[in-house]
């Protein structure tokens, strides 16, 4: 039986993950640095300590890990004061598996960019916890953030359904023994071996709904594995008050 929900942020709720590759792009440009083919794969999920070495000792970057950081999430913060690229239907999405479950966010962003997202939306009571893997011994594709999410929830993980976009988050909350709903970002889908890690596959956060997280753990439902398809747009009013 489902005892808590927990969502990731990014390329769930908030539509960032573009936001992320472009600034993170050009800022290794900026400084001396070579983005790579797969960098932004091989990105998602990081923590920030992770990321910025990353960039710093992989990709080049003429700047400390910490530097690194430091500016990157500067400039994130200044696009998030602009406007919060929210994901379509993705707070009625939340609302809904409220009105069933305790709620939990365990999300790779740093805590400043968790805290605008969540007053953006108006969602940051709806979550009984918040977690950045800035907290955690490792990022994603490690267990530690859905873990201590769920530690946090008072929840066993295995009772637990994370909602997750990316590869990576995927392997972390099925790593953490919970049950997966993937709803994978069309510019961003999910690699086969990691696609086969979750319980369901949706083509939209709008598709989610209590009922299809209420089977995630009934042994005798089908796998439901709908086309993937970029059908996410932003919601305009999403802007922080």
């Amino acid at each position: 039986m489902v005892a808590a929900v927990i969502f990731d942020l990014d390329g769930v709720i908030v539509d960032s993950e573009p936001v992320w590759e472009e600034v993170r792009r050009a800022y290794v440009t900026a400084h001396g640095g070579t983005w790579q083919a797969d960098s932004q794969r091989r990105l998602m999920g990081m923590s920030t300590g992770e990321w910025s070495r990353y960039l710093s000792s992989e990709l080049g970057v003429d700047r400390t890990a910490e530097q690194v950081a430091t500016e990157v999430v500067a400039e994130m913060s200044r696009r998030y004061a602009h406007r919060v690229p929210l994901i379509d239907g993705a707070v009625d999405a939340v609302r809904r598996t409220a009105g069933r479950w305790p709620l939990g966010v365990a999300s790779s962003s740093p805590t400043q960019l968790i805290r605008a997202a969540l007053e953006a939306t108006g969602l940051g009571d709806t979550f009984g916890a918040t977690l950045s893997t800035e907290e955690t011994a490792h990022g994603k594709p490690a267990p530690d953030v859905y873990l201590a999410v769920a530690a946090r929830l008072g929840v066993e993980p295995a009772r637990c359904v994370a909602v997750e976009d990316s590869a990576n988050g995927v392997r972390s909350a099925a790593a953490a023994g919970m049950a997966v709903v993937a709803v994978p970002h069309g510019a961003y889908p999910l690699e086969p071996e990691a696609e086969r890690l979750a319980a369901v596959v949706l083509s939209s956060i709008g598709e989610l709904t209590p009922e299809t997280v209420a089977t995630v753990h009934d042994a005798s439902s089908p796998v439901t594995r709908t086309k993937t398809n970029d059908s996410r747009n932003n919601d305009s009013a999403g802007r922080p008050a």
